[in-house]
């Protein structure tokens, strides 16, 4: 049975929806058969983020309808193969989003896909609650700044009141000058939000610039994200890979 990542954040900015994009092309690339869903409803970005917005019409509500079949509505990368998304629609609110047909399109996706990724809206409003629901994993995106620290605690705290299982921490965009100015470090981050660390993903121009080239950070060569990304996805899997010592 494949396995359910909702990946959430309190803010916006720090990097949630790329996060996704990452390291589900990354699994994908060591050849597991990985989903990516879109659940912010009327702010969805995560196409541009996979580098897939001309290639998706059907979302998932197509799915809970019943209009399409699961693999019908999903949308395979014209360049990476085993990489499929499946879309948030543009007008459909998470209150309109039924559990049990929910639950179920989740009990199908775990039985296609090795694994599921879900881009829960910023937050821990109906749309974080909907996305977390069926979810394995949840991992808290957060940076190294004081109001994203704080929310991703409490993101922390929602997620597992929600029955979240396995709960993980990703410090994106780590500059060494932010947390010497802030005088914490990446320590201070896992003690304030309370999760075990899954990776910590140096800043990296090129996140930014493959978004713009329209390449997949991935298919990127020698990017100091991209590797960061590798690692997180690995983990994943089970693998044991170290931490790369990031000073702060």
């Amino acid at each position: 049975m494949g396995k359910t990542i909702a990946v959430g954040s309190g803010k916006g900015g720090t990097g949630k929806t790329t996060t996704v994009a990452a390291v589900a092309s990354c699994l994908a690339a060591l050849g597991h058969k990985t989903l990516c869903i879109d659940f912010d409803a009327g702010l969805k970005n995560l196409d541009l983020a996979l580098c897939m917005a001309d290639f998706t019409v059907a979302d998932y509500c197509d799915v809970l309808s019943g209009r399409l079949s699961l693999m019908e509505a999903c949308h395979e990368h014209p360049r990476m193969p085993n990489l499929f998304f499946l879309s948030a629609p543009t007008v459909y609110g998470p209150e309109e989003t039924v559990a049990e047909a929910a639950e179920a399109m989740f009990n199908e996706i775990r039985g296609e896909f090795d694994y599921c990724f879900v881009d829960s809206p910023s937050g821990i409003g109906d749309g974080f609650m909907f996305a977390h629901m069926c979810a394995d994993m949840s991992i808290i995106v957060t940076i190294g700044e004081l109001p994203a620290i704080r929310d991703a605690q409490s993101t922390a705290v929602a997620a597992r009141n929600l029955g979240v299982r396995e709960l993980r921490l990703l410090v994106n965009r780590v500059q060494q000058s932010n947390y010497k100015r802030l005088q914490t470090t990446i320590d201070d981050v896992i003690d304030s939000v309370g999760a075990q660390l899954i990776g910590v993903v140096r800043e990296d121009m090129s996140v930014s610039q493959s978004l713009n080239d329209g390449t997949p950070l991935v298919l990127y060569y020698k990017r100091l994200a991209a590797y960061d990304f590798l690692d997180v996805a690995r983990r994943i899997t089970g693998e044991d890979i170290p931490l790369r010592r990031v000073k702060s």
